[in-house]
């Protein structure tokens, strides 16, 4: 598979169904509307446990076609805290899920993975592209100071007794229903990625453009694509431009996760991403995590009926 070239292959579902694991953000009081669904406070007269956020984050990805039923978990949050205690909460086990994705490499996206992992009662396929295993991963500032980034061991997974599936191309997973997004083109001229991350290797300083970044594609019959990132370094314009590319498909029905458009770096870029989310026209947009607070009221604003504000628990069903 081609980075540039369709992927025909991709099985349309009739729903999918999108739990949110780890998010920055709880809320008990938000309520439900027509696709969305809040977990109660109360289930057979008994108040629900609470739901723990952080600064991380981590989805169960669920499709249907028919009677054929997949699930998915992507990314582990960023401690050992919240994710363990909120699948028990939500009923949630990962034994039950077919395989793990893993977003890119960074540490609140990794957080929860070895208790995870080293939980399950079986091996478990783990999808990452390699460059997720860069090591001494930093921030580096114009004063001169750095700032390690805590990122992704390959013997963290492995001694989980797991199986790393490295992929560096797009790749179909879920009985394929779902396809990552892999190594995402940048090509949208204000979609600059980070400017602050760099690697050392052999005492030398490299530019980390994140080439791990990468999601997923679903295809929802009838309605279009639905596209989840997790940090979507690679800009979420160019990731939502990728999968219409490499799919075929040039409806954006849904996009969920996080657009990384928070801080002195990448708010100067929310108007023009807004301006070109507009052009892809979603009927459901979640934005999560690293979006950031104005960023969030911007798409609020000008995306009033599509807008969704994400909590922890919350289920997306489309």
């Amino acid at each position: 598979m081609g980075k540039t070239g369709r992927i025909p292959s991709l099985k349309p579902a009739t729903s999918v169904r999108i739990t949110t694991l780890v998010d920055n953000y709880s809320d008990v009081f938000l309520k439900n509307s027509d696709h969305v669904l809040r977990p109660p406070m109360v289930k057979e007269g008994r108040r629900t446990p609470p739901l723990l956020a952080e600064h991380g984050l981590s989805f169960l990805i669920e499709v249907w076609d028919g009677q054929d039923h997949h699930a998915v978990i992507m990314d582990f949050g960023v401690s050992n805290l919240a994710m363990p205690h909120n699948l028990s909460a939500l009923g949630v086990d990962p034994a039950e899920m077919e395989s793990f994705v893993l977003s890119h490499g960074h540490h609140d996206h990794i957080g929860a993975l070895k208790s995870v992992l080293g939980s399950l009662p079986h091996s478990a396929e783990v999808f990452v592209h390699p460059h997720a295993f860069l090591k001494e991963r930093i921030h580096s500032f114009s004063d001169g100071s750095e700032v390690p980034i805590p990122s992704l061991k390959k013997e963290d997974v492995e001694a989980t007794g797991s199986s790393i599936i490295e992929v560096t191309e797009p790749t179909l997973l879920a009985g394929g229903y779902m396809l990552t997004l892999t190594e995402i083109p940048r090509q949208v001229d204000f979609e600059k990625g980070m400017p602050t991350t760099y690697y050392k290797k052999e005492g030398q300083l490299y530019k980390d453009h994140i080439r791990d970044d990468q999601g997923l594609a679903i295809l929802v019959r009838n309605k279009g694509l639905v596209v989840i990132t997790g940090c979507g370094h690679s800009g979420i314009i160019n990731t939502l431009f990728y999968a219409r590319q490499i799919t075929g498909s040039d409806k954006i029905h849904a996009v969920m996760g996080g657009f990384h458009l928070t801080g002195p770096h990448f708010e100067p870029v929310i108007a023009s991403t807004v301006q070109e989310m507009k052009k892809f026209s979603p009927e459901v947009l979640v934005p999560c995590h690293c979006t950031g607070y104005k960023a969030i009221r911007a798409f609020e604003r000008e995306f009033p009926e599509a807008f969704v504000l994400n909590a922890v628990g919350t289920i997306i069903e489309l």
